[in-house]
């Protein structure tokens, strides 16, 4: 098993390799900073700090009083227990903020995303067929049922209000971040959480208490607190605190009153109830052997020092300084150029020694990739944890049409439709604050053409399963005066209706196509009374 594998799957008993880790992550994550970093950041407030710098103290001092007394669990030689204390655990952000550490490295899951391009297209797939075909918005069912019990001329009304709620609504939607669209803001979002495993929305309001901005949170920089009342954010030399969305609670480390707030949005774990854990996390061996199967090309290629030909000499004597200059050559001048060309003067042909000049081919074929059937594999094992098909990504192995529209209606179906319906409750929580009127729907992949779609929406009216209205609000058409009437056809219009549907129509034009000469084809018209029957 090579190294990488090792050191993430395998169990090491090397102290050596622990301690190289545990700098690692501290580098990383900058919660693990002792409280002698910490406590000059900003964010807070002088009450909070002489708090935390008194229970250092005392825990300190406690440790100190156990080493002196001789409780603190050691052997012979110098050895000695190096179990984490709770004191120990205390003296980094974990234990002052009280936050809880993420069951995997957040960092490395985000590198996953930027390293890997199995995992970048399937996350971009999954994000751009949930949020990033943008949104509308719908009547609400409570609406709904007001809207079947009002008059006509109250309907009308209504509708007119409801339109213009809707742009309303949007104008409201898009003006709550100056810097980006409230889709982009989702895209970023849902990005953290299917390669992080965890999302962060961020809610701020006004002085009045409404809603007057949100934005993202990047994954990594953010933990959740212990009693569930907030998370706590570290960049740089700055210490913010978050409430959980719509909650009133206290500020636990400054004095401001009015910290904003996080909806977070993650990936579900049974073996954790504070963060989520990305699908990547289930092909990680196949992700990790990729990447490490990519390298090894990028070595060979890198490092080869293979020449195209091998020439041979035979009868002639070298000089010190062709001979220095072909060894050279071969040793050095090779490696990373392997198309280079080599001269080297010869001495002429004389009567008792005649040269010989040859070259040999070595590598005259293709130059294949190694691993390429396992490289394919373990991008067929990363897209399977996400659930993506390769028809999303514009594979090569995609050809069959119906097997591509397949894949495609499963992907719907059972990856992007459900995290639509989970995130569109969590957002109207937010919708609900303006207007309980309408409610947001994200716009759906779409797997079915404009003529098909047309055909459909043409039998709900004709047969008066959907007023012409609900159908313009399909195709995001204004409402139109006497829509949410049913459609009445008229005598002829129902009497075709019928006929192309029992396929009377074809019926005739085959019959009369196929009939012998006749008065009927010769008149090309019949007698009153005798033309077709609309039964």
């Amino acid at each position: 098993m090579t190294d990488e594998l090792h050191r993430v799957y395998m169990p090491v008993k090397d102290d050596s390799y622990l301690d190289v880790e545990l700098e690692k992550a501290v580098n990383n994550d900058p919660f693990t900073k002792s409280w002698d970093e910490i406590k000059d950041f900003r964010g807070m407030d002088i009450n909070f700090k002489r708090r935390t710098a008194r229970n250092i103290s005392k825990v300190e001092a406690t440790d100190q009083y156990l080493e002196a007394a001789g409780a603190v669990d050691s052997g012979i030689g110098g050895a000695k227990s190096k179990k984490i204390n709770p004191g120990t655990v205390y003296r980094n952000a974990y234990g002052i903020f009280d936050i809880i550490t993420p069951p995997y490295d957040v960092y490395q899951l985000a590198a996953y995303y930027d390293t890997s391009f199995a995992n970048h297209a399937a996350i971009d797939a999954k994000v751009e067929n949930t949020v990033g075909l943008g949104y509308d918005f719908a009547v609400s069912d409570k609406t709904t049922l007001k809207l079947e019990a009002a008059t006509e001329d109250q309907l009308a009304k209504a509708r007119k209000k409801i339109e213009r709620l809707k742009v309303q609504t949007r104008e409201w939607l898009e003006s709550l971040n100056e810097d980006e669209s409230f889709t982009e803001t989702l895209e970023k979002v849902f990005t953290d959480v299917h390669a992080v495993g965890n999302g962060f929305l961020e809610i701020g309001r006004t002085t009045f208490g409404q809603i007057g901005y949100i934005g993202h949170i990047p994954a990594t920089t953010v933990r959740v607190r212990r009693l569930h009342d907030g998370f706590v954010q570290i960049i740089g030399n700055k210490v913010v605190y978050f409430r959980n969305f719509r909650q009133n609670n206290p500020n636990p480390i400054s004095d401001d009153p009015r910290p904003n707030e996080i909806i977070h949005i993650k990936e579900y774990s049974p073996l954790n109830t504070f963060y989520g854990v990305p699908d990547i996390v289930s092909a990680l061996p196949s992700l990790v052997g990729d990447q490490l199967a990519s390298q090894y090309n990028i070595d060979y290629f890198s490092n080869k020092a293979v020449p195209r030909y091998v020439v041979t000499l035979k009868g002639a004597q070298l000089s010190a300084e062709a001979e220095d200059k072909m060894f050279r050559f071969l040793q050095t001048g090779l490696k990373g150029q392997n198309h280079r060309t080599l001269y080297i003067p010869l001495p002429g042909d004389s009567d008792q020694n005649k040269v010989e000049f040859k070259m040999e081919p070595i590598e005259n074929g293709i130059q294949d990739g190694s691993f390429k059937e396992y490289r394919k594999q373990n991008r067929d094992d990363i897209l399977i944890a996400h659930q993506v098909p390769l028809s999303k990504l514009g594979g090569s192995d995609a050809s069959n049409i119906a097997a591509a529209l397949s894949q495609d209606r499963t992907f719907k179906e059972q990856v992007a439709r459900p995290a639509q319906r989970n995130l569109e409750k969590v957002l109207n929580k937010i919708i609900r604050e303006k207007t309980d009127v309408i409610e947001l729907k994200f716009n759906e992949l779409t797997l079915t053409d404009e003529t098909a779609q047309s055909q459909i929406l043409e039998r709900y009216v004709r047969n008066q399963i959907m007023m012409p209205n609900e159908a313009r609000d399909v195709i995001n058409l204004p409402q139109r005066a006497g829509g949410d009437k049913p459609f009445e056809m008229t005598s002829r219009s129902a009497t075709d209706a019928r006929a192309n549907t029992n396929q009377n129509r074809n019926r005739d034009s085959e019959r009369t196509a196929n009939q012998s000469d006749g008065t009927a084809t010769t008149t090309g018209r019949n007698a009153q009374g005798e033309g077709r029957s609309s039964e």
